[in-house]
């Protein structure tokens, strides 16, 4: 994950981490009409889980502890919970309070809502409903509270927050209690029933250093590429913004000339790009588990507690779950806002690698603690962001694949190559859909003939 990064004099010892509770508020909003019973159709096939290779389910298999069987069930049922959490997460609206899957073939996909009277609709598309306090919007403003806050105050002791939607709370984690309550009162939110608890580690980034493979910064630093992309005509990859700055020249795995980074942006966030030379072609593959090769066919947004398998240039090919999106973390080098944190280990050297959910592109590799022997936490970049900021197309093996972004035209009209969050509307041969996950456009995905994730309004 980490290399000695040009920009870094030094690395600090780990801090101590901590978590904090946010107590819920009711919400009250109107109900909409229930959703469509039942799951929705050809979400599996769509996202291409239906059809994993044999490595993937091995690699699922060694590191969450399942049967080649029960991987491959794993990864069509959070195929198919993610397009059904878009369908209730569209019809729920703003008491809408998160999704995620859990057991061992994440079989069991859970909705919250602020409003008992949405639990037979949640029951009907056959999630598991939870009535909580706070709505997904509630603990997003809660943080957006501490995100302010944080911008005018030193976070080493405080290094970590986050939504944690299982929880119906935002978590932050402290280096001591005193910490926490000051970070709490700095952000307005004493008094709303946030908890303390002290831990030990800090994450730290983790970029010592062809998804996978090892490049080299002006022939000292070494990260791993993430995913293949062209912006405009250029050809290049996306990696981890702490791993260079814009104009520093990548020499490739074979130590020849490779590129320069065109966009770098550290910290805020962990995203950059290097825009390749010749002979240096994108390619859909990401490195596996002994040395097959993984073909991305989308950028999909995976729900929490979701698998996800991560590749790099020093440890390889790793799997766990997703435990929350939209992390704040303060490393030692500054805070970087909208990660996600996972339960997969890496080591120096893997930074910048990517993140993949069955074939869906997630994000690259950003920072963590602990290692592959012992194991930890870590957590990615989101790819989607990377691709909408920068005006990135994903290079992905789909039939159909993502085409290059115009640069203008009416943007509520449907466009391949453009990044959806989930909720978004469109326009489609006169017709107007929602999404109901995030992801990249791409033109053999068009609404119609994607219900996983589109619905028709």
């Amino acid at each position: 994950m980490v290399h000695r990064h040009a920009r870094t004099a030094a690395r600090t010892a780990l801090a101590a981490l901590g978590a904090l509770a946010l107590a819920a508020a009711p919400s009250a909003v109107a109900a909409e009409p229930a959703p469509t019973a039942g799951p929705v159709p050809g979400a599996a096939q769509t996202l291409g889980a239906d059809r994993p290779p044999a490595h993937l389910l091995q690699a699922l298999g060694r590191d969450l502890d399942l049967t080649p069987a029960q991987a491959s069930e794993r990864l069509v049922n959070e195929a198919e919970a993610g397009a059904r959490a878009g369908v209730l997460r569209n019809s729920l609206g703003d008491r809408f309070a998160g999704a995620w899957v859990r057991g061992a073939t994440s079989a069991e996909l859970t909705v919250a809502t602020t409003d008992a009277a949405d639990v037979p609709a949640i029951e009907a598309q056959g999630a598991e409903a939870a009535v909580v306090t706070r709505t997904l919007a509630d603990l997003a403003a809660a943080k957006e509270k501490l995100d302010t806050a944080a911008a005018g105050r030193d976070t080493a002791d405080t290094p970590l927050w986050y939504v944690d939607v299982p929880t119906n709370r935002v978590v932050v984690q402290a280096r001591s209690a005193a910490a926490g309550a000051g970070f709490i009162e700095a952000a307005g939110l004493s008094g709303e029933g946030v908890a303390v608890e002290v831990a030990e580690q800090r994450p730290r980034l983790l970029a010592d250093i062809t998804g996978g493979d090892a490049f080299y910064i002006n022939d000292e630093a070494r990260c791993s590429v993430g995913f293949s992309v062209t912006g405009g005509e250029r050809p290049g990859f996306v990696t981890a913004g702490h791993c260079g700055d814009p104009g520093d020249p990548t020499t490739g795995f074979d130590r020849t000339a490779q590129g320069t980074f065109e966009a770098s942006v550290f910290p805020g966030r962990d995203m950059a790009w290097v825009a390749t030379d010749d002979p240096w072609t994108p390619t859909a593959g990401v490195k596996a588990q002994d040395g097959e090769i993984v073909q991305v066919t989308g950028s999909v947004q995976a729900l929490v507690g979701a698998s996800v398998c991560r590749s790099g240039s020093t440890t390889g090919w790793h799997c766990g779950t997703i435990e929350q999106h939209d992390t704040s973390v303060s490393y030692a080098e500054g805070r970087v806002d909208g990660l996600t944190r996972t339960t997969v280990c890496a080591e120096p050297g893997d930074s910048g690698g990517p993140y993949l959910a069955g074939s869906q592109a997630q994000g690259v590799t950003s920072g963590g603690s602990g290692d592959c022997t012992s194991g930890g936490t870590t957590f990615y970049q989101p790819v989607n962001p990377m691709l909408a900021d920068f005006g990135l197309t994903l290079t992905t093996a789909a039939e159909g694949a993502a085409a290059p972004l115009p640069q203008d035209g009416d943007t509520r009209a449907w466009t391949a190559g453009r990044v959806y969050e989930a909720g978004a509307t469109v326009t489609r041969d006169g017709v107007s859909y929602r999404c109901l996950q995030t992801h990249q456009a791409q033109s053999g995905w068009a609404p119609a003939g994607t219900p996983a994730l589109w619905q028709r309004v």
